[in-house]
């Protein structure tokens, strides 16, 4: 298996668990925004406004993770 690179099944590897991992954050984060807006309609607002930069927070830190999986193939 010429050209096989350990970096390139371990940057695939990497990249699965940031997406999965990103994926689940997000979803657990939605699931208590909506039961905390179903307990207290009139905090909705303040409540989704918490959810988004929660998420943003989650995405930029799997973005970061994604690109140093990029990187270690690339190497």
């Amino acid at each position: 298996m010429e050209g096989f690179n350990v970096a390139h099944l371990a940057a695939g590897f990497g990249a699965a668990l940031t997406v999965i991992g990103g994926a689940l954050g997000i979803g657990k984060i939605a699931s208590a925004a909506m039961e905390a807006s179903g307990r207290q309609p009139e905090a909705a607002g303040d409540i989704r406004t918490s959810m988004i930069i929660a998420a943003a927070l989650i995405e930029g830190i799997s973005l970061f993770a994604l690109v140093i999986c990029i990187l270690l193939a690339l190497k």
